[in-house]
C-alpha cells in the first residue's frame, strides 16, 4: 500500500491552504488559537464561506451539491483546516443525517433537507443518546405513536451537542416493542419549535453549555418526516454511526494540539530554561509524538483503503481508542506545561471581548478547559470501553 501523496494531491493542498489563507477571517482562527469559544455566528460564518466555495460538504456526491471528494482529499482537508484554526463543520446536518437522507430518503425529503443543510436554513442535532440509551442504542425508549398522519413523540434525549442553537433534531424512536429491542426503532426528523419540545442545557465542568437534555411531551410530527421504513431505524443508525466515525482518530486536532503544547513548553521556564529543554517533559512530548505518527499512520492505511472502495471495519474501532487517548495525553500534558496558570480558570475569559481577562498569558487559558472538556472524546461516539469490545469480537474472535 502506497501512503505517499500523489502529485494531485499535493496539488489539492496547496489549494486548500491557498483558499485558508485567503478566505479564513483572522477573527475566526485568532478564536481557535487562543481556545476562545465560538458563537453561532461564527459557525454559520465559516458555514457559509465554505458553502460559497463549494466545499462544505466534502463526503456528499456532487450531484447534491457536495465536493464530490475521496476519502484522501477528506483527510487533506482536515489536517489544512485544523492547522490554520478554522472553525469545525458542525458534523450534524453534513456528516450524519445527510449522508442517511442520500442513501435511504425519499426523493421528496432529499429535494427538500438537503439544499437547507448547505444554505444553513437548518441547524441539526442528534437525537440518539438517553439517560439510559448511551452506547447501547437498542435501548431507547422515546416512544413514536401513529395517530392518522401524525407520530405523536414522547420521552428524553441527552447529551444533545449544541442542541440549544438547532431548528431540527433527528431522532432514534420506538414505534414498536415487538421481537428484538432493534427491531422496533424508526428514525424520525423533528422540528423543536413545534409545541412539546423543551430543551434544558446542561452546564459542563468548563462552564460551557454545549450539551443538553431535549424533552418531549405529545409532541406531533409528520408522517413524512420519517426516514425510510418503520422499524427499520436501527439500519439506518448503523449507517449514520459508520459516517460518524469517519476520522474519528482526529489527527489534524492532534497535531494542532502537539504543535500548540510545543510552542507553549518552548515559552515556559523550568529551571531558568525552556521547560522543553526538560529530559523528562521532552521525554513525555517524545513518547506521545511518536504514538501520534503511528496513529497517523494507520489512519493513513484505512484512508487510502477507503479512497479504493474498502469499508473500514474494527480498523476504525482501533483508530478511535488511540486517537482519543492521545488527544487527552496532548491536553493533560499542556496543561502541565502551563503550570499554574491552569489554575485561575477564569471561564468569562474565553468569551471574545470580555471584561474578564485572562490570568497569566493567552496561550494559558484554554489549557484547564480543553483538557476538561476532552474527557469526553473516549465516551462518545461509541465509548472507549465498546470499541474495545468491537476489537476484540471482529479481530481476536473472541
Amino acid at each position: 500500500m502506497d501512503l505517499s501523496f500523489t502529485e494531485e494531491q499535493k496539488a489539492f493542498r496547496a489549494e486548500v491552504r491557498r483558499f485558508l489563507d485567503e478566505k479564513l477571517p483572522k477573527r475566526l482562527s485568532d478564536k481557535g488559537r487562543l481556545g476562545q469559544r465560538l458563537t453561532k455566528q461564527d459557525y454559520e460564518e465559516w458555514h457559509a464561506i465554505l458553502n460559497e466555495k463549494g466545499w462544505l460538504a466534502g463526503n456528499w456526491p456532487k450531484e447534491h451539491g457536495g465536493a464530490g471528494w475521496n476519502a484522501v482529499e477528506r483527510h487533506i482537508f482536515e489536517e489544512e483546516t485544523t492547522a490554520a484554526h478554522a472553525p469545525r463543520i458542525v458534523p450534524f446536518g453534513l456528516a450524519m443525517l445527510g449522508p442517511v437522507l442520500q442513501k435511504f430518503g425519499s426523493k421528496e425529503q432529499q429535494d427538500y433537507w438537503l439544499p437547507r443543510i448547505l444554505n444553513g436554513d437548518d441547524w441539526w442535532c442528534q437525537g440518539y443518546s438517553e439517560p439510559g440509551a448511551g452506547s447501547d442504542l437498542a435501548s431507547v425508549k422515546t416512544t413514536a405513536e401513529r395517530d392518522g398522519d401524525h407520530y405523536v413523540v414522547n420521552g428524553q434525549k441527552t447529551w444533545t451537542t449544541l442542541g440549544q442553537y438547532a431548528n431540527m433534531i433527528f431522532c432514534l424512536v420506538r414505534t414498536s416493542k415487538e421481537g428484538k429491542p432493534q427491531e422496533g426503532i424508526s428514525f424520525l426528523l423533528v422540528d423543536m419549535n413545534d409545541p412539546g419540545v423543551t430543551v434544558r442545557p446542561i452546564v459542563l465542568l468548563d462552564g460551557e453549555p454545549e450539551v443538553n437534555e431535549v424533552f418531549f411531551d405529545n409532541v406531533r410530527v409528520p408522517v413524512e418526516n420519517l426516514v425510510g421504513e418503520e422499524n427499520k431505524g436501527w439500519t439506518y443508525a448503523k449507517y449514520l454511526l459508520t459516517h460518524e466515525r469517519t476520522n474519528i482518530a482526529g489527527v489534524g486536532f492532534a497535531n494542532a494540539g502537539l504543535a500548540n503544547l510545543k510552542r507553549i513548553a518552548k515559552l515556559e521556564q523550568s529551571q531558568g530554561r525552556p521547560l522543553i529543554e526538560d529530559p523528562l517533559f521532552a521525554a513525555k512530548i517524545a513518547e506521545v509524538e511518536i504514538a501520534l505518527m503511528a496513529m497517523a499512520t494507520t489512519n493513513l492505511r484505512v484512508v487510502s483503503a477507503a479512497a479504493a472502495g474498502q469499508a473500514p471495519g474494527a480498523e476504525s474501532s482501533m483508530l478511535k481508542v488511540k486517537g482519543t487517548v492521545i488527544r487527552q495525553e496532548i491536553n493533560a500534558l499542556t496543561k502541565q506545561a502551563v503550570g499554574p496558570w491552569a489554575m485561575p480558570f477564569v471561564s468569562e475569559a474565553l468569551d471574545a471581548g470580555s471584561n474578564e481577562g485572562p490570568v497569566g498569558p493567552d496561550y494559558a487559558m484554554a489549557a484547564t478547559p480543553h483538557y476538561l472538556n476532552n474527557r469526553k472524546l473516549s465516551i462518545y461516539g461509541g465509548s472507549n470501553e465498546v470499541q474495545k469490545t468491537i476489537i476484540a469480537k471482529a479481530i481476536l474472535e473472541l
